[in-house]
């Protein structure tokens, strides 16, 4: 049922209005969005060698299938909360599910792998729409305190299991229906999406913003794919090549001219007060290095179980069912410490429970036994995914006014897109690098490769032991102190208990 009143006026930066009665089904209907753009991260890593069959491809053509969604995904995001923030968070939304849920269908319509890369870089662009609008609606939505939390706890559980769900869904889907289903399965839930968010959301945006920084969205824009792309190829072309540094640099001159654009202008894109909230530059600091190792680790590990162990698509996929069934119940947990105790300590055990996980991995086998060798360190990583996602949300929004929920909320999803990126980049090279030096030495496959993916762990378990102790030096602050009660004088939306 519609509701008028409320669901179709501006709310504006200062304004208080009664509690949203649609508040609960809203952050429902726009945590299903958010998982699909999570799912569709991973969805396609085990379905490659099916695209690749059906498409006759090479293998250089068939990785763009994921570069390509990467990119886009990661360049766009700050430019995609932004806008929100000025025409409008459910407009924005409605737009972002509406481009995803139609280049999904062209992907699984592709009979090219030209069509496919064209149409995942579309689908990226709406990912990076959707994705920072469905938090700073929840931003928006729900009033800072023990009831936002619970709200941002359902979105990090989604995020977190959509992830590793995706490498399930994905295992399904191609065994029983074919590879053009991980996209097909899309466009009905974005149609359901789109059919019921103008009833359920309400709209919000910032009357006071005028203008749009047209130079600063080319600029940030253009450095971040530049940047991401860079990276995500790196590891094929060479990281000392001229094509990678030039990239880099490239990327860099970018950036700098986005930071003498905003600068200047009247009415930027970023706002770089609010690097002034410590809580907001810690938390983007810790999901920087959390993207980069929970990306690379599902990307080693679905190569590992397919390539050494002889796994099939399917098992794969149910391999992650320990990891993604493990997110949602504990995610409970984590949002009521969270509440308790605050963010940091929360976040803190999450990480080193992620970094366990990692150590877990390095002593892999050529030879498995599930249960022995693979699940405690799937376990350790669910609950680690769900005590970190969930506390850096909630912190990266801490003693954010409503006018920066859209900027808030794109700097930490493209905080985790570039971290990723760089992290799979890095771990590929390293674990390539040395499998390709134990073959050339007289090694088998099978060990030169469990060799490499386990170096490849030990990388990634150090990144993992930075991110403890970013956490721990950097999520500090009176907003994050203040995170669990709610007395930020923020100007969120008023809301009550449930």
């Amino acid at each position: 049922m519609s509701t008028p009143d409320t669901s179709t006026q501006p709310v504006s930066a200062l304004g208080h209005h009664e509690p949203d009665p649609h508040r609960w089904r809203a952050l429902a209907l726009v945590c299903v969005a958010f998982f699909m753009t999570v799912l569709d991260g991973t969805i396609v890593t085990v379905a490659l060698p099916s695209i690749k069959n059906a498409l006759h491809v090479s293998d250089n053509s068939l990785q763009w299938v994921l570069i390509a969604y990467t990119i886009t995904f990661g360049g766009f995001l700050l430019l995609g909360g932004r806008v929100a923030d000025l025409l409008g968070r459910r407009r924005l939304f409605m737009i972002g599910v509406t481009i995803f849920s139609a280049a999904s269908l062209v992907c699984g319509l592709a009979n090219t792998i030209g069509v496919l890369i064209a149409a995942r870089v579309v689908q990226g662009v709406g990912a990076a729409i959707v994705s920072p609008a469905t938090l700073s609606i929840i931003t928006t939505t729900f009033q800072e305190g023990s009831e936002r939390n619970k709200a941002l706890g359902i979105w990090g559980a989604m995020g977190g299991s959509g992830a590793a769900g995706g490498v399930l869904l994905g295992g399904i889907l191609t065994k029983y229906a074919g590879w053009e289903w991980i996209f097909f399965v899309n466009v009905p839930v974005g149609a359901l999406v789109l059919a019921l968010t103008r009833a359920i959301v309400r709209e919000s945006r910032i009357p006071a913003l005028r203008g749009f920084d047209a130079g600063g969205a080319v600029t940030i824009t253009s450095s971040l794919s530049l940047l991401v792309y860079a990276i995500s190829e790196a590891p094929e072309v060479g990281w000392g090549t001229g094509r990678t540094i030039g990239l880099l640099i490239a990327s860099a001159a970018l950036f700098v001219a986005f930071l003498v654009i905003e600068t200047r202008s009247p009415s930027p894109m970023v706002s770089f007060d609010i690097f002034r909230i410590r809580t907001v530059t810690g938390a983007n600091v810790c999901g920087f290095f959390l993207g980069a190792v929970v990306f690379s680790n599902f990307f080693l590990l679905t190569l590992y179980v397919q390539q050494v162990l002889g796994y099939s698509a399917l098992k794969t996929g149910l391999t992650f069912l320990a990891t993604a069934g493990t997110v949602v119940p504990v995610a409970v947990i984590s949002q009521a410490l969270v509440t308790r105790v605050g963010p940091r300590p929360v976040m803190a055990i999450g990480l080193a429970l992620i970094t366990g996980g990692m150590l877990w991995y390095t002593q892999i086998p050529v030879e498995d036994s599930f249960v022995t060798h693979l699940l405690p360190g799937y376990l350790l990583v669910g609950v680690g995914m769900a005590f970190s996602f969930i506390p850096m949300s909630i912190a990266a929004l801490a003693g954010v006014e409503p006018q920066e929920a859209g900027l808030a909320s794109g700097l930490i999803n493209a905080t985790q897109q570039i971290g990723g990126a760089l992290g799979v980049a890095i771990a590929a090279t390293v674990a390539f690098t040395h499998t390709t030096t134990l073959l050339a030495s007289g090694h088998s496959p099978a060990q030169a490769a469990t060799s490499g993916f386990a170096l490849g762990f030990w990388v990634i378990a150090g990144i993992s032991a930075v991110s403890v102790v970013a956490c721990i030096a950097l999520l500090r602050g009176r907003e994050l102190e203040q995170t669990a009660t709610g007395n930020l004088s923020s100007g969120s939306t008023s809301a009550s208990e449930p």
